[in-house]
């Protein structure tokens, strides 16, 4: 066998090595065994006022203190109509006939007024979130899960910080998104009501 025989199959062999490292450092991540990190929903759970600031009554400005923050974090509107939100014991609102504005946020609050695009209401006479641990479920209006918010002793808290009864992510400026407010304890109570006007 000649020198150049052997140099050429060596070359051959060195080469094709050389072609399967290639395509192994150029496989996509998800062929390599990692796994995408899931997608922010579309509409998030942003921010949670559930301690009303001040004693707790059931007046309708204390009622409104307590509130729910949803952001769109899309380029589009969303249409949220159908679309729940409930707390642990099955308290549900329904939004009707709403759309979240593209890059915008909406605050439920729990009492009465009058819907804008920028807060909506429950229209309900008692307070809904526990201030000592509770869960605010999104769903949409197929029923499926969207985003949760937790708070509380032993829970796990969304992205952000917890100050004296409100919780948030924390917006690119580094600030919680909501408002600082403290508050008595309360326990909430009452009928599963479902609401929504727009």
């Amino acid at each position: 066998m000649s020198v150049s025989t052997v140099s050429a199959r060596r070359l051959a062999a060195a080469s094709l090595t050389a072609a399967a490292l290639i395509g192994a450092v150029a496989l996509p991540a998800s062929a390599a065994g990692h796994h995408p990190r899931p997608d922010r929903p579309k509409v998030e759970i942003s921010a949670v006022q559930y301690d009303a600031p001040g004693r707790d009554t059931r007046s309708n400005r204390s009622l409104n203190s307590e509130w729910v923050q949803l952001t769109n974090t899309t380029r589009h509107a969303v249409d949220l109509n159908g679309w729940t939100l409930s707390d642990e014991d099955g308290e549900t609102y329904t939004f009707d006939h709403y759309r979240l504005p593209a890059r915008s946020t909406v605050r439920i609050h729990t009492g009465e007024g009058h819907d804008t695009r920028t807060d909506l209401f429950q229209d309900r006479h008692h307070h809904v979130w526990d201030n000592r641990s509770d869960t605010a479920t999104l769903r949409n209006g197929r029923d499926r899960f969207v985003d949760e918010y937790s708070w509380g002793d032993d829970r796990r808290h969304h992205d952000g910080d917890r100050r004296d009864g409100v919780e948030g992510r924390l917006g690119v400026d580094g600030h919680l998104d909501g408002d600082r407010h403290h508050g008595g304890d309360r326990h909430h109570g009452g009928d599963r009501h479902h609401g929504g006007r727009h």
